[in-house]
């Protein structure tokens, strides 16, 4: 069982004048574990990890990411992340290799340091021959794999993924939780939002959003049981019901 906190949020609120995107929710991450942020499009998932992330601010509450507050030491915390968005955080218009040698510049690592970690992701990704190709005519699912990989480069202590499986397909898919996993078992913490159900399987626990609140929290084997379904899936619609007939 994972014991070390690595995040920790109280009551955190995101408004935007009368509508309340996140509303008040509360948990805790531990230290290299898969937590999955659940729930529909529009449930609050992707404006809450922006808040941890510090690109946003929270309206009220609280949150510690990798041992900082958020609210007061946005850029200690943007340090100790690696941040994957939803649409791949690469640019197209630039080589593989300059994608890598861009980003590991604005993470602060050395052109040595840069050389050596291109060699490396390039040689693991099966990428050397791709090295000068534009990332733009890159295959969707080698944008991914490359993306989650440059997110890594200055060897963070979690990783935010923002539906990072979106519009790929299930070989491709199941080929980047292979990838979760490998940095997981290093000791890497990956925080993943997704829409995707079937994905909730492979995280350690799980986080269910809906309209904005966290509607369930726990493992998905002990979700399943107290819900009495069989899959991830039913468990989030028996929470949607239930939220629609309250």
């Amino acid at each position: 069982m994972k014991t070390e906190k690595i995040i920790e949020v109280k009551n955190l609120n995101k408004k935007f004048g009368t509508f309340t995107a996140v509303n008040a929710i509360s948990f805790e991450v531990y230290k290299g574990e898969i937590f999955g942020f659940l729930g529909a499009n529009g449930a609050g998932k992707t404006t809450a990890m922006k808040m941890l992330i510090g690109i946003s601010k929270p309206s009220s509450g609280e949150a510690w990411v990798a041992g900082y507050e958020v609210q007061n030491n946005t850029e200690k915390v943007k340090k100790s992340i690696g941040y994957m968005s939803q649409k791949f955080s690469l640019y197209n218009d630039l080589t593989v290799q300059e994608n890598i040698a861009f980003f590991g510049g604005i993470y602060g690592l050395s052109n040595t340091q840069i050389k050596h970690k291109t060699a490396q992701l390039l040689l693991a990704l099966s990428l050397e021959d791709k090295a000068n190709e534009l990332v733009g005519n890159l295959p969707l699912g080698w944008k991914q794999k490359l993306a989650f990989s440059v997110a890594l480069l200055h060897d963070p202590k979690i990783v935010f993924l923002d539906e990072p499986t979106g519009g790929v397909d299930p070989i491709t898919r199941r080929q980047f939780w292979e990838m979760i996993y490998a940095q997981a078992h290093k000791g890497t913490t990956i925080f993943v939002t997704t829409h995707y159900m079937d994905e909730a399987e492979y995280c350690d626990r799980v986080s269910i959003m809906v309209d904005g609140k966290i509607a369930a929290l726990d493992t998905p084997k002990n979700l399943k049981q107290h819900y009495q379904a069989r899959s991830m899936n039913e468990v989030f619609l028996q929470l949607a019901r239930k939220k629609n007939n309250s």
